[in-house]
């Protein structure tokens, strides 16, 4: 189970629900990494600026971006759940593990759906899939690394039938 604490602070509107994408997408990639325990995973789906904030205050990096991901996990190696979880990262009121946060910004959802020719669903589903990858542990430092979240990616999307083809 995966605890979704969603803020939606943005004037854009989409064709879908968000919460209910975002839900979906958090348990199919918990699900398909095996996470041992129940989740709880912040949301926020904010303005260009905030992300541009958020992007330079805790990154040094003075630019927006489409996802911000906020690890609460620190992890040897991806999805080495067991030797990550101790009780310092578990949520006292609910038990669930405190797996970390999301910012993603919803004007790229709008620009970079247009740009890839695909749906605003499936941009939003690809870049929640993205950054619960980084908040298991994995990354996109080297190609070999890239390939992998890509591929993890793709499978949790295809699994929801949220596919550039054929979508949901």
């Amino acid at each position: 189970m995966v605890v979704l604490n969603t803020d939606i602070q943005t004037e854009e509107k989409f064709d879908f629900d968000p919460e209910q994408v975002a839900q979906e997408v958090c348990e199919k990639v918990l699900e398909q990494e095996e996470f041992p325990r129940d989740a709880e995973v912040s949301l926020l789906v904010t303005e260009a600026e905030e992300v541009h904030r958020l992007n330079l205050e805790f990154r040094g990096i003075d630019r927006t971006t489409d996802v911000l991901s906020f690890p609460g996990l620190d992890y040897e190696e991806p999805a080495s759940f067991e030797e990550s979880i101790d009780e310092t990262c578990v949520n006292p009121e609910n038990g669930c593990v405190m797996l970390g946060d999301i910012v993603i910004n919803a004007q790229k959802v709008k620009e970079q759906a247009a740009e890839y020719g695909h749906s605003e669903k499936r941009e939003f589903a690809f870049l929640v899939a993205h950054s619960m990858l980084h908040l298991c542990g994995y990354d996109h430092m080297t190609p070999e690394e890239a390939e992998e979240m890509e591929k993890r990616q793709e499978k949790a999307l295809t699994a929801l039938g949220i596919t550039r083809d054929g979508e949901q």
